[in-house]
């Protein structure tokens, strides 16, 4: 059986879906490496809503998801970017989001580590708005028993003046949190308001501010996730970390070179690409565990064509594919997403990702997710 796939040239292709999905097994957490994956939400797709509207969450379908990923050994990133923090789930959403998530990790076993920012602040604000709005929400996922990311924040790329309001908010931040915490620089690939954090648009002065920050308060940091795309600057900060600060790496463009290291360590992982990923990820860093380095780059470095596919630019569009890969695999009974962003990827990209994905074995049920493919097709009016 064949389908027939538009090009990037208006033309149609034929292509052969794999008759069989990759073998692959649930298992325990790592042991070499602490992996997460950032997770995305399902919407509700029989909630009356539009784009501006407060998120409707399902979240029966959005906890299964986590159960999904928890059942191969993946922590879960929870109310990060890949969730649409700030891109359709407010942080109305995003706080029902961690209080539920967290109590299904406790449930279950799971590891889990929630975001948290500034985005109730919906206007003009202060650096002294900023610092209350991110412990706000500290003060919520500590209460509820998940691990702190903090997150970069729009509202204090906007306010601050320079490195030192970045060292003052953080740094108070730091010594109120009762728990070290996962430091997460997003570049502006990711959310172009995020250009200039830590206070220079220069990417070397800002390293060292981020470094500052670190260096100052080293027993609160567990580690830091870097989502700049660039390889060898990850490297670079990973060899200036204080002792005990881990690397997770936010790199969907080059993680299985970053995850594998070299002779002067390697980064753990926390990565959006994950979500579609998950067991075949797993499964490579279960090799990895056995000292298996060259399996694990094996099983990992044929998925790099289809996370730079999804990452493309306009970047911060990822998690439209990502959620079109769990509707394809049958983790979601539609393609709906949270602020209608199911529009935001044409069909030439579906087509692409649908193609890579089911080369790599990442459907569960290869005939449903065919039959998924040609409905949106014709969806398109493209006949097969």
């Amino acid at each position: 059986m064949t389908i027939r796939l538009p090009d990037s040239k208006g033309g149609l292709r034929s292509y052969e879906p794999r008759p069989e999905p990759l073998a692959v097994t649930s298992g325990t957490p790592f042991t070499s490496r602490t992996v997460f994956s950032a997770a995305h939400v399902v919407a509700d797709p029989f909630a009356d809503t539009s784009p501006d509207s407060p998120a409707a969450v399902d979240w029966d379908a959005t906890l299964a998801f986590r159960r999904h990923l928890w059942s191969h050994g993946l922590g879960v990133a929870e109310a990060m970017d890949t969730a649409q923090r700030g891109m359709g789930l407010d942080w109305a959403g995003a706080a029902e989001l961690i209080r539920r998530s967290a109590a299904e990790a406790k449930a279950v076993g799971g590891r889990i580590a929630c975001g948290v920012g500034t985005d109730q602040l919906t206007g003009p604000a202060s650096l002294a708005d900023v610092q209350a709005a991110y412990e706000e929400q500290l003060a919520l996922v500590e209460a509820s028993g998940a691990q702190a990311i903090l997150m970069a924040s729009r509202a204090l790329a906007a306010v601050a003046k320079g490195p030192e309001d970045y060292l003052e908010v953080y740094g108070h931040l730091l010594r109120q949190a009762s728990e070290p915490v996962v430091l997460h620089w997003l570049g502006p690939m990711f959310d172009p308001a995020l250009a200039g954090y830590w206070g220079s648009a220069d990417l070397d002065a800002a390293t060292d501010t981020f470094l500052e920050v670190i260096a100052a308060h080293p027993d609160k940091v567990d580690g830091i996730k870097v989502s700049l795309l660039e390889a060898q600057r990850e490297i670079d900060i990973r060899r200036r970390l204080p002792q005990g600060v881990r690397c997770y790496t936010g790199d969907d463009f080059n993680y299985p070179e970053l995850i594998a290291g070299d002779d002067q360590g390697f980064s753990h992982a926390l990565l959006g690409i994950f979500d579609p990923l998950g067991p075949l990820a797993a499964e490579a860093v279960r090799a990895l565990d056995t000292g298996n380095a060259a399996g694990f780059r094996e099983l990992l470095d044929p998925t790099v064509e289809l996370s730079r596919h999804l990452f493309q630019t306009p970047t911060r569009f990822y998690k439209t594919g990502v959620v079109f890969l769990a509707w394809l695999a049958g983790h979601q009974s539609h393609f709906t997403m949270v602020g209608g962003l199911q529009s935001a990827r044409s069909l030439p990209h579906f087509a692409r990702a649908y193609e890579l994905a089911d080369g790599l074995g990442l459907f569960p049920d290869p005939k449903l997710a065919e039959e998924r493919m040609k409905n949106l097709l014709a969806l398109y009016g493209v006949t097969q």
